[in-house]
């Protein structure tokens, strides 16, 4: 029953990182999983309870990933550079961001759905905020005004550049972008 769970779960986080949210459907995900419609309610009664749980179990393995980058390393231009990694590895399986893909549709995502998506957005911008103030503070990181203005920049940038990269089929486009963005923090 679990396993049933999780594999719609994975199946769905696929089709929305490749194709979108509003490009497929519950029986979409049946006849990828080889089970009935009815099955797929069964486990998510509506599109949007699937696409809160999704959301909410992406968000969650996020902040995972972003707590081992904090862990893995103390200097401030390494955790950037990390998270970078972090586009870079869902671009590698020709894959978006599920919050960037998300975000693309946000107007027509049910209401629950948009809750988890700003979630994921003020999570990963805190974390920003704070690699950066940490960094600037230990004399690792240099930029203008407030260190919440700056990860919004940095997030809204990286995820730009996923998409350009992506809409290319040009990955050094995002490794590019890492670069130059997490320069351009770095002190002269």
């Amino acid at each position: 029953m679990m396993e049933t769970r999780l594999a719609l779960l994975d199946a769905a986080q696929e089709m929305a990182q490749k194709v979108g949210y509003n490009a497929f459907s519950f029986n979409d995900l049946a006849r990828r999983l080889g089970i009935k419609p009815a099955s797929v309610h069964y486990h998510f009664p509506t599109k949007g309870d699937l696409g809160r749980a999704m959301m909410a179990r992406y968000r969650l393995s996020f902040l995972g990933r972003l707590h081992e980058i904090e862990t893995g390393t103390k200097r401030a231009r390494a955790r950037l550079k990390r998270f970078v990694g972090l586009f870079q590895s869902a671009l590698a399986t020709d894959r978006l961001c599920l919050c960037g893909t998300l975000a693309t549709e946000y107007a027509t995502l049910p209401a629950a759905v948009k809750r988890e998506v700003r979630r994921f957005f003020d999570d990963s911008e805190a974390w920003l905020a704070r690699v950066l103030e940490e960094g600037r503070r230990a004399g690792q990181l240099s930029f203008d005004g407030t260190a919440p203005g700056a990860a919004r920049t940095l997030f809204a940038a990286f995820e730009g550049a996923m998409i350009s990269a992506r809409t290319f089929g040009e990955p050094a486009r995002l490794e590019e972008a890492g670069r130059w963005l997490v320069a351009g923090v770095s002190p002269r």
